[in-house]
């Protein structure tokens, strides 16, 4: 399987809510706005999505702190919702590791900065 491709329609399904709540809320909120948006447009769309799961981080067998993820929608793609000026390696970087830590492969960062959607699809 190639995972370019990997829960492609799913992720576009995302970036598709993502640009619902911009244009609904406008940009220049602070991130829980549209964190919380996006639930209930996934729920309007019949996507499932978990908000604020919370995860264990492990080291060497034993917990060591605790990630808590935006949402996780599909059972399967790790969303985070930023209000940053630009998409950045950190943030790709916090993304892969997120997904390490979720046992999951896909990621989508939507940033609400700016009046039109920065997105980013990831996999790991």
């Amino acid at each position: 399987m190639d995972t370019k491709l990997l829960l492609k329609d799913e992720a576009f399904q995302i970036v598709g809510a993502g640009m619902e709540v911009l244009n609904a809320l406008g940009h220049g909120l602070a991130e829980k706005p549209y964190e919380n948006a996006l639930v209930v447009e996934f729920k309007l769309r019949g996507i499932s999505v978990q908000q604020q799961q919370h995860f264990s981080v492990m080291y060497k067998g034993v917990v060591v702190g605790e990630f808590v993820p935006d949402l996780i929608a599909f059972d399967a793609i790790v969303v985070d919702a930023k209000v940053i000026e630009t998409i950045t390696d950190y943030e790709r970087g916090q993304i892969l590791n997120y997904l390490r830590i979720c046992g999951k492969r896909v990621g989508v960062l939507l940033n609400f900065k700016h009046a039109k959607l920065e997105w980013e699809r990831l996999v790991l």
